[in-house]
């Protein structure tokens, strides 16, 4: 516009020169015809001349109304560009973003993404909330929903200046110049912390202390035999003083804790646990005032126990020192007591004992007398037949012929180690699961005659440092009798464990794959019938379609089984995994879903059974 006004002003600039040089020699000529014609023509009119300047002012008017309009055109266009710039709402995005990022910050919902997304080579099925978008769809989106694109730029962390100070050297182990511990004595009033000290120091401040409590925080040092010393801070225990406590345990190596034996734990004992615990300092249990007869230190001990303070005679870590302040005697009081009640138990112990090992002869002799003339093969096999019929019935026995029976055969290398076997299989005690039936016991190796019997009875032939020769091998491999060979004892034990085992029925386990909690109940039209349906997510694990499911209402289990259905939005799918929500029909339509219940699945697995006789190794 700048370059059309500016030729319009040449142009016109060009023509009133024009003008004037017309107007001058128009002049020239008149004054020529006046000094002719001095007297005979009229002088020109001035208006005539006045003309040429006045069609310049009107074009000088209607070149400021030209410049006027050609402004308000431009400015009108530019508003009406900036309009429309502004119309279209800007939306700052990044690279990877998630599809609920996306949705986020164009202030959408999902559908919205994934409208936008229809009839593109993406898998919209494949999308989830979490996905990542690439920068092509993303700028898809943005383009279908009518608004502007902006990438966000990454901040770049400032480079802090380093502003730390030199660390200085450590110290010269051996310039540096040891300081006593400290050591703070703390405890409720008038539990004889400064008399304690006293004791220590050979003073007596608590005498010289108005009404005989201690109003100051003391501080002295004691030195040991060793030449050691230690400092002591007496703090005071009445109510008044909390602040004055809280600064001896600030600065202290050790609390020393000092409860008296007949009054137990007060509000200041607690106060002070408390300050203790805030400076985090090892504290020593003191129990004071032993040598009163109403002191009782196992009472101070188990209150303690209430506020964290654990003794070691209870399995802690505090150490607990009976003392008495006014007689270094409490401890040989305590220390005579204990002796006397262990005397005293010890004496019950043995009354106890000699009574039952005279009960014990008892029974022994009389079995003796009663066995004293067998055999002691005879005598075993008595014994294992009295103790089998003593054994108690079980629940779960079977009844008649038709229980788990094992029979077995037992040989051995001499009477010694038959007999030990023998003692182990007293202690079966799993009949309720399979019996257990001694067929016959000897000492040798295996022969035809046991290879017989175990085929008479379908029983097994167990052999502890015996041999069985080949003939006898081939000879039970065709009955299809087990021979077990063994040279350990508790091989042979666990060889007969693992035989009951496999003559137990097989166990079913259930295993749960995942679990879901149903957020939403509605049903839907299939046919002419009604399908109720629940709305779940998948709390633990993932729900597979094939396995088998149960739901759970209350802790209670009212249905188990298939499910007909189950969809992720409106496709059909197998699997669904943890943190995604689905819809799902049971094969029973009966049974009504209700907001909070659990859906359960899981799959059940055969398991071999295992005997629950243990014989003790």
């Amino acid at each position: 516009m700048n370059q059309k006004i500016l030729k319009l002003e040449n142009l016109l600039r060009f023509h009133t020169i024009c003008r004037q040089l017309h107007s001058l020699y128009q002049r020239r000529m008149l004054a020529q015809w006046r000094h002719v014609f001095s007297s005979a023509y009229p002088v020109w009119p001035a208006q005539l001349y006045a003309q040429p300047w006045q069609t310049d002012a009107l074009i000088r008017a209607a070149l400021s109304q030209h410049r006027l309009l050609v402004t308000k055109k431009e400015k009108k266009s530019q508003k009406s560009q900036l309009s429309s710039t502004k119309s279209k709402k800007e939306v700052e995005v990044w690279i990877g973003m998630t599809v609920e990022e996306l949705a986020r910050a164009m202030e959408k919902d999902i559908d919205c993404v994934y409208e936008s997304l229809l009839n593109t080579a993406i898998d919209i099925d494949s999308l989830e909330a979490h996905s990542h978008l690439d920068e092509v769809w993303i700028k898809e989106v943005i383009k279908k929903s009518g608004m502007k694109l902006k990438w966000s730029k990454l901040k770049q962390d400032k480079v802090r200046e380093n502003k730390d100070a030199v660390k200085r050297p450590q110290a010269d182990p051996a310039l540096l110049i040891p300081r006593s511990p400290v050591v703070t004595i703390m405890g409720h009033v008038d539990h004889g912390k400064t008399t304690l000290l006293d004791k220590l120091r050979k003073t007596q401040v608590a005498a010289m202390e108005a009404g005989g409590i201690t109003q100051h925080i003391g501080a002295f040092l004691v030195s040991l035999p060793s030449g050691e010393k230690i400092t002591f801070l007496d703090t005071p225990g009445h109510a008044a003083f909390s602040a004055m406590r809280a600064r001896g345990a600030h600065i202290t190596d050790i609390i020393i804790l000092v409860v008296a034996a007949d009054d137990g734990v007060m509000k200041q004992t607690v106060e002070s646990i408390q300050h203790a615990k805030d400076a985090q300092v090892p504290v020593v249990l003191a129990i004071n005032k032993c040598d009163k007869a109403e002191a009782d230190p196992e009472r101070v001990k188990k209150e303690l126990l209430a506020y964290d303070v654990v003794c070691e005679d209870y399995g802690g870590d505090i150490q607990a020192v009976h003392v008495s302040a006014l007689t270094p005697r409490a401890r040989e009081v305590v220390h005579w007591r204990k002796y006397e009640q262990e005397q005293e138990k010890n004496k019950e112990d043995l009354e106890l004992i000699e009574e039952k090992r005279k009960e014990h002869q008892e029974a022994h002799r009389k079995a003796r007398e009663k066995y004293g003339t067998l055999p002691w093969k005879e005598r075993s096999f008595i014994k294992y037949k009295i103790k089998k019929q003593q054994q108690p019935l079980k629940p779960k026995e079977k009844a008649g012929g038709d229980s788990n029976v094992l029979p077995i055969i037992i040989k051995g290398d001499v009477d010694g180690s038959v007999e030990a076997i023998l003692n182990i299989m007293d202690t079966y005690d799993a009949s309720h699961e399979c019996e257990l039936e001694l067929v016959h016991f000897g000492v040798g190796d295996i022969s035809e005659n046991d290879v017989n019997l175990a085929e008479t009875f379908h029983g097994v032939i167990y052999g502890f440092n015996v041999n069985a020769g080949n003939v006898i091998q081939q000879s039970a491999a065709k009955k299809g009798v087990k021979i077990k060979l063994h040279k350990i004892i508790y091989r042979l034990i666990e060889d007969l464990q693992e035989e009951l085992s496999s003559r137990l029925p097989c166990i079913v386990e259930e295993h749960t794959i995942g679990e879901a909690s149903i957020l939403a109940t509605f049903s839907i039209t299939e046919g002419k019938k009604k399908v109720p349906v629940a709305g779940c997510r998948v709390q633990k694990g993932q729900l597979e379609k094939q396995k088998k499911f149960k739901l759970i209402r209350n802790g209670h289990v009212i249905w188990n089984g298939s499910l007909i259905s189950l969809k992720h939005h409106k496709d059909d799918i197998s699997v669904i995994k943890t943190g995604m929500d689905c819809g799902l029909s049971l094969d029973e339509e009966k049974i009504e879903f209700k907001v909070g219940d659990d859906i359960v699945c899981y799959e059940e697995k055969e398991v071999l059974a295992k005997t629950s006789w243990d014989p003790g190794f």
